[in-house]
């Protein structure tokens, strides 16, 4: 699959976050569907098609988000807002994987609109748990609605 057309987009800026992230995606095989983006503003331009994300085709197969809220240049709450403001990414799924456990920051996600938030556990084992599940029932979640 080429990497400007993904499955999940992970929006992560803390390296060892991505690696285990990473590894918990190979082990279900989806790494090589997923694209990595650091910060907010480039995630911004990915949506927007901007900058390096010109190719037309980089959202043909995007199923998923997941997006951490501490990021550099635009945080998670940003990009979030942004997104839910663009009509073609009303009904997009994003997951907050965040290592906040903070009960205003669980609402305000959902009040911005997303879909399901999950506190990055200490534990990869649970980490990689986490991950299967979410993105098992986001994507079918997705394909179910593109058949309606």
């Amino acid at each position: 699959m080429n990497a400007k057309e993904p499955t999940i987009l992970m929006i992560e800026d803390n390296p060892d976050d991505a690696e285990l992230t990473g590894i918990a995606l190979e082990r279900i095989n989806m790494l090589e569907e997923t694209l990595w983006i650091s910060d907010g503003a480039l995630a911004m331009d990915f949506f927007l098609g901007k900058g390096k994300f010109i190719n037309p085709d980089r959202l043909s197969k995007l199923k998923m988000v997941f997006l951490d809220l501490k990021l550099p240049k635009l945080n998670g709450f940003q990009v979030l807002e942004r997104l839910r403001a663009i009509n073609e990414f009303e009904y997009l799924p994003v997951t907050i994987l965040s290592s906040s456990a903070v009960q205003d920051d669980f609402k305000h996600a959902m009040n911005l609109g997303a879909n399901s938030y999950l506190v990055k556990p200490i534990d990869f084992k649970t980490q990689a748990l986490h991950i299967r599940k979410a993105i098992e029932f986001w994507t079918n979640v997705h394909l179910s609605f593109d058949k309606c």
